[in-house]
């Protein structure tokens, strides 16, 4: 395998994790700091989460000899983000294993076409952007503390947007970067260079947990993660069955949720980096490309205290910024999914705006609730359908 390895492997391999780590290492941040993680904690998260890919990405581009890229969640991490904040890092542990368990069982026992069958997928794109919202507007809120620093890396955005939309995000960031380095915003005495340490968590399940985070983060990972990452897939000609594949990335989460590996899932942005003509023309040796993301996945991996450090260097405002854009796209193709239907638009705004309203009721957060509110409006409006054709 190492002799048939070309630069075009390492390049798309190593682009696929900068333009992973680019995109969501600072929602993961905000995620281990809701629920009040610990310097060794969020360097915990962030070893558990690149072992985790890239161990899962090894073993499966190796077995089906195919460009099979697997990632943490993002729009998971955003969900956590808002509903652990109250939540203890034990109940927190118990709901990421309750997320990958209920993965593991969808896939084992092939039960993922018939959840997508009946989940509407408007509600489940609704919630995403209620999810999402928060982060969206959080990035301008900081435009009146850091003007330079913001409009600087909205220019740097477009930029990117305009003339090379995949790498926007790792443009935003470097631009992020340097003009806080130049305005003097690094903490550069947080820096350090060392190898992470895993940060045993004892699982303690609670309600709260497993209902109001636990089975929104399972949901948000299989409708908004692995149906795209099932889709890159066989779009470019990879025609793998899906239930296997996600039930391996279920194992790997329980595996190691109890580090910080709160769910993983099949890769859509990367994948699409690795299984393009740009990885090889030959659709026989790109899973070469995604073999090379996992490797590099395990060293970004290994390397997680640094990464945290860099993190806990670094503003808030780019944080928030760079969080804020990376989602974007995810959100605005959310909400269309979620509007797309006439028919299911109110059931769709409901869910919306509940969970986006971030409210929290008998202990459960507002992705249960929004789940709840927009199928009691769906089902409302089948009944309403059905009461008019009989009528006629």
């Amino acid at each position: 395998m190492a002799a048939s390895l070309r630069i075009s492997h390492l390049a798309t391999g190593l682009t696929a994790v900068l333009v992973g780590y680019a995109g969501t290492v600072a929602i993961v941040f905000q995620a281990a700091a809701a629920v009040g993680a610990s310097q060794a904690q969020l360097a915990s998260w962030l070893w558990a989460l690149g072992i985790g890919t890239g161990l899962s990405t090894l073993a499966l581009s190796l077995a089906h000899r195919a460009p099979v890229l697997t990632a943490w969640s993002t729009p998971g991490a955003a969900l956590l983000a808002t509903s652990l904040p109250g939540l203890s890092m034990a109940e927190a542990v118990a709901a990421f294993l309750f997320c990958s368990f209920l993965l593991t069982c969808v896939g084992l026992f092939g039960w993922f076409d018939a959840i997508v069958r009946n989940l509407p997928r408007s509600l489940a794109a609704a919630m995403l952007a209620g999810v999402l919202l928060r982060f969206g507007l959080d990035a301008f809120a900081v435009l009146p503390t850091e003007p330079v620093l913001v409009l600087a890396m909205l220019a740097a955005w477009l930029a990117g947007w305009v003339w090379a939309p995949r790498l926007a995000v790792p443009l935003l960031l470097g631009v992020g970067l340097l003009t806080a380095v130049l305005l003097g915003q690094v903490d550069t005495a947080l820096i350090e260079l060392r190898l992470a340490m895993p940060v045993w968590t004892t699982p303690v399940p609670s309600v709260a947990a497993l209902l109001g985070v636990g089975l929104p983060l399972c949901l948000v990972t299989l409708a908004a993660q692995n149906l795209p990452g099932i889709a890159v897939l066989r779009g470019n000609g990879y025609e793998l069955r899906a239930s296997p594949l996600i039930g391996w990335t279920g194992f790997t989460g329980l595996a190691l949720g109890p580090f910080g590996g709160y769910a993983f899932n099949l890769a859509a942005i990367t994948a699409a980096i690795c299984a393009g003509p740009q990885s090889d023309p030959d659709p026989n040796r790109r899973w070469l490309s995604s073999m090379s993301a996992g490797g590099f996945y395990l060293v970004a991996g290994l390397m997680g205290a640094s990464v945290a450090s860099v993190l806990a260097a670094l503003p808030i405002a780019l944080v928030a910024l760079l969080a804020g854009l990376a989602l974007l796209s995810t959100l605005a193709g959310s909400l269309a999914s979620a509007l797309e239907d006439a028919g299911q638009r109110e059931a769709a705004i409901v869910t919306f705006l509940v969970t986006g309203s971030g409210m929290a009721w008998f202990g459960l957060g507002s992705g249960f609730w929004g789940l709840v509110f927009g199928l009691g409006v769906h089902w409302a409006g089948r009944w309403r359908v059905r009461g008019a054709q009989d009528g006629r």
